[in-house]
């Protein structure tokens, strides 16, 4: 028997705990892990609260990511005693997750940890962190180097930003980073930002076509945010997009991708293909130093109090990175 935070939903109701549950209840699967950290994401949030329909089966454990070590695996990547990463795919949506002691999970779905990172250190980063990643590269494919310009990170002291402050800065990039937390300048400029705006200055209506500044755009916001980095992106430069913190619509025109040439990519970390997922958790390895995972930080809580903190989480109470010790 193990603990696990257990979603339930039946005709008496929703309901959330952290329970006992046995090994043979894990669903089928080629790896089985003993889960030593989780983290709480939004989308965990809204899991165990039940403010959105997130679940798609019942019952469900909980928690988007996981890293831990092998306890049996019938696949030929996985051995017992290997050390391993799990970012989406469904788990805690439509297969049992890892705010658990222990989860089994398809082995297509891991990916090995760097040495760089302990365990801790892999759930700081994070989804979010490795959707930084993804963002970042994207910016490199599309020929964005630091000698084009400025680089905007829009929603910049949450998880995804402050992983692309610190990404891009330690790259060479000059980093402009938008908040609306005035509290964070001071956090953002230790990881590398080198000028602080304000996200209301993005986040009303603008005009199709703005003055022209920014070299490449990583976005987390949505809606009027990243229809204005848009407006504002340079001739050529390119916009990735992979969040929706302001919302889901985008309230653009075509203006500025067909008269200067700008480039939208969207990032998606969820169903990312195995090897992009393993390039991505390399160039964390290398490139986010022991120093910007420190800044960074995480509110560390244990299983027992992971309910509670995700409804602070949705309550907007809780700033930053929440990592689970799943053992206490």
């Amino acid at each position: 028997m193990f603990n696990a935070l257990y979603l339930t939903k039946t005709d008496a109701g929703f309901a959330a705990a952290v329970q006992a549950v046995s090994v043979d209840d894990l669903p089928e699967a080629s790896v089985r892990i003993a889960v030593a950290y989780s983290t709480l994401n939004y989308k965990d949030g809204l899991a165990i609260t039940n403010r959105s329909p997130v679940v798609r089966q019942w019952p469900m454990v909980a928690g988007i990511d996981g890293a831990g070590e092998v306890l049996e695996s019938s696949h030929p990547a996985w051995r017992v005693g290997d050390q391993v990463i799990l970012n989406g795919f469904g788990v805690g949506e439509t297969h049992w997750g890892c705010l658990s002691q222990q989860a089994a999970l398809n082995g297509d779905w891991l990916v090995r940890r760097p040495e760089a990172f302990s365990a801790r250190d892999a759930m700081v980063i994070g989804t979010a962190g490795y959707t930084a990643m993804l963002s970042v590269m994207a910016l490199e494919q599309q020929g964005i180097t630091p000698e084009d310009g400025e680089v905007l990170v829009t929603g910049a002291s949450g998880g995804v930003g402050s992983v692309a402050v610190a990404l891009l800065a330690h790259l060479g990039y000059r980093v402009v980073a938008a908040t609306g937390s005035a509290s964070a300048a001071e956090f953002l400029t230790t990881l590398g930002a080198q000028e602080i705006i304000e996200r209301n200055a993005l986040s009303t209506a603008g005009k199709p076509l703005q003055k022209e500044r920014w070299a490449g755009v990583i976005d987390s916001v949505g809606s009027h945010t990243l229809a204005n980095a848009c407006a504002q992106t340079r001739y050529g430069g390119a916009v990735t997009a992979c969040g929706l913190a302001q919302g889901m619509d985008f309230p653009a025109s075509v203006a500025p991708f067909i008269l200067r040439g700008v480039r939208l990519i969207g990032i998606d970390s969820v169903m990312a293909p195995l090897a992009l997922r393993e390039r991505a958790w390399q160039r964390l390895a290398r490139d986010l130093s022991p120093a910007a995972i420190a800044t960074i930080g995480a509110t560390e809580v244990g299983l027992s109090e992971a309910i509670a903190q995700a409804q602070a989480l949705m309550d907007g109470h809780v700033r930053g990175r929440v990592v689970v010790d799943v053992n206490r």
